[in-house]
C-alpha cells in the first residue's frame, strides 16, 4: 500500500503505526494523558507529511572526521494557527518535528443548535504576505470552523495555507473543498458521517474534551 492516499487535495496519510494510534485515540477507555500523547504522535506524521517542501538552505558543517560537509538546514518559519481549543494539542507536536515556527490563535464559539461559529479571539498578525500557515484542528466535522479560520488566514494575504485534521468527515470535506479550493488539507482517517450533533461517526467524541477535560 502506497505511503498516503490523494484526491482533489486532501491528503489521507495512510500508515500501519499511525491507523494503530488513530484506532487508540477511537478507544473511549483511552485516559486522558495517554490521548493527549496519542494525538500529539499522530501530529508529528501529519506535519512531516505536509512540509515536504520545507524551505532550506545548503550550510557546510564540521563532523567528528571531516570539516566543511554539506548539509541543509531549514530557514522557512512557517506560523502555526490552532483553532482554539482543541487546536492546541497539536501545537507542540508541530513545534517539535518543525524547526521555526510562531503560533497565533483563533478561537471559535460554536453555537449547538444551529452548529455555526464565531470567532472570539483572534491573535493573527495583521498581515501574512509570503508565509506558510498551518491551521490545526483535531476534527473536521461540518467544516464550518477550519473554513472561517482558513479565510482569516487568506484575507491576510499568506502565500499558502495548509490544514491539518486527525479525522475528517466525508461531508466535512466536501465542504471544505467547495469553500477552499486552494487549501491542502492532510488528515490521518476519513468518517463517512455526521450524527444529528454534528460529531463525526464513528469519530472520537469531543476532542477538546478528551484533550483537556469538559468545560465547567
Amino acid at each position: 500500500m502506497s505511503g498516503h492516499l490523494e484526491t482533489a487535495g486532501v491528503t489521507l496519510v495512510d500508515h500501519p503505526v499511525l491507523a494503530h494510534r488513530v484506532g487508540a485515540l477511537r478507544d473511549k477507555h483511552t485516559d486522558r494523558d495517554t490521548f493527549r500523547q496519542l494525538a500529539a504522535e499522530v501530529t508529528r506524521f501529519l506535519a512531516y507529511e505536509a512540509l515536504r517542501d520545507l524551505g532550506t538552505e545548503e550550510v557546510l558543517v564540521d563532523t567528528p572526521v571531516s570539516d566543511g560537509a554539506p548539509a541543509r538546514r531549514v530557514n522557512e518559519n512557517v506560523l502555526v494557527v490552532p483553532v482554539l481549543r482543541a487546536g492546541l494539542g497539536m501545537v507542540q507536536a508541530i513545534q517539535e518535528v518543525v524547526p521555526l515556527t510562531d503560533v497565533a490563535h483563533v478561537g471559535l464559539r460554536r453555537d449547538e443548535a444551529t452548529l455555526a461559529s464565531e470567532v472570539y479571539l483572534n491573535r493573527l498578525p495583521r498581515r501574512l504576505d509570503g508565509r506558510r500557515v498551518i491551521v490545526c484542528d483535531p476534527m473536521l466535522a461540518t467544516g464550518g470552523s477550519l473554513i472561517q479560520v482558513c479565510d482569516l488566514v487568506r484575507d491576510r494575504g499568506a502565500r499558502e495555507v495548509l490544514a491539518l485534521c486527525i479525522i475528517a468527515s466525508v461531508p466535512g470535506i466536501a465542504a471544505f473543498r467547495a469553500a477552499q479550493p486552494t487549501v491542502r488539507l492532510f488528515c490521518a482517517a476519513v468518517d463517512p458521517e455526521l450524527n444529528a450533533l454534528g460529531y463525526i461517526v464513528p469519530g472520537l467524541g469531543d476532542a477538546g474534551d478528551r484533550l483537556f477535560g469538559p468545560p465547567d
